[in-house]
């Protein structure tokens, strides 16, 4: 199920304009980062995606569906969508009811209801947590059920707002996991992040935008070592990327492991 994005622009009460004129393909099963400074568009780009915004001018569509002609009910069976604060999006008294709401209202059977919701908690590590209420979760665990609530939904199309906001490493760890679990599928994941090391380690294609506009757009290990471009977009380069061309190396490294692979190669044809 693809994503075509045609001449989108968005604007706020007829006078703020968020997006202007986007021209976008993300092809089915594509790991997607979008980043930008806030106030860059990100998150109006996204919201388009699931009907929650409606295009001023231009078009929406995921496969063959125009975003312009569905609510976001019925767009919710395309594409999941996991809020930047989980406070906005989570309203029930159980964890295990907050995610089997999804589920349940795109239909599934008690049965499928019951393995999606096991499913989703064990993969962020909630399993043990399905019966407390989500208030008395650590808000790091918090954003983890918002997680688990779009991933019982088995949408094709994944759409994660910061999703490392606020977590520590080895919850950063789980999630890039989760991320690359879901690409193996063949599911298409969408990323709007400032964390440009973790855009690095689990996403194939970065889109830049700066004021409503798309200024980049490529392969991750192109774009995201493009110091210029970046800085028009007010964001900084991997820590990895920076670490690289401080000693000189024309390397574009995405784990720390491709950083040593690189740097003792370099060693090696110097000595």
């Amino acid at each position: 199920m693809n994503i075509t994005i045609q001449s989108l622009t968005h604007r706020y009460n007829s006078q703020v304009t968020a997006l202007q004129d986007v021209d976008l393909l993300i092809e089915s099963g594509e790991s997607v980062a979008i980043i930008g400074e806030n106030g860059a568009g990100k998150t109006t780009l996204v919201k388009h995606l699931n009907g929650l915004l409606k295009p001023t001018d231009g078009n929406v569509l995921i496969g063959e569906h125009n975003t312009n002609d569905q609510t976001p009910a019925a767009l919710a069976h395309f594409v999941g969508y996991a809020f930047q604060n989980p406070d906005q999006q989570i309203f029930a008294s159980k964890v295990a009811e907050e995610v089997q709401f999804g589920p349940r209202n795109l239909g599934y059977s008690p049965d499928q209801i019951s393995k999606f919701t096991r499913r989703a908690l064990s993969a962020v590590g909630l399993e043990d947590q399905q019966h407390n209420h989500p208030y008395d979760l650590h808000p790091a665990d918090r954003k983890l059920l918002t997680l688990a609530s779009v991933l019982a939904m088995q949408t094709p199309i994944i759409v994660f707002d910061e999703p490392t906001t606020g977590q520590d490493a080895s919850h950063i760890n789980q999630i890039g996991s989760i991320i690359t679990d879901l690409h193996s599928s063949g599911r298409t994941v969408i990323t709007i992040s400032h964390d440009l090391d973790f855009c690095a380690s689990y996403f194939d294609r970065v889109i830049v935008l700066r004021k409503g506009m798309k200024i980049g757009d490529g392969m991750v290990e192109e774009v995201l070592k493009e110091t210029q471009l970046l800085a028009t977009a007010a964001v900084t380069p991997p820590q990895l990327v920076r670490l690289s061309q401080s000693l000189g190396l024309q390397l574009m490294p995405r784990t720390p492991e491709e950083f040593l692979t690189g740097y003792t190669a370099y060693q090696e044809n110097t000595n």
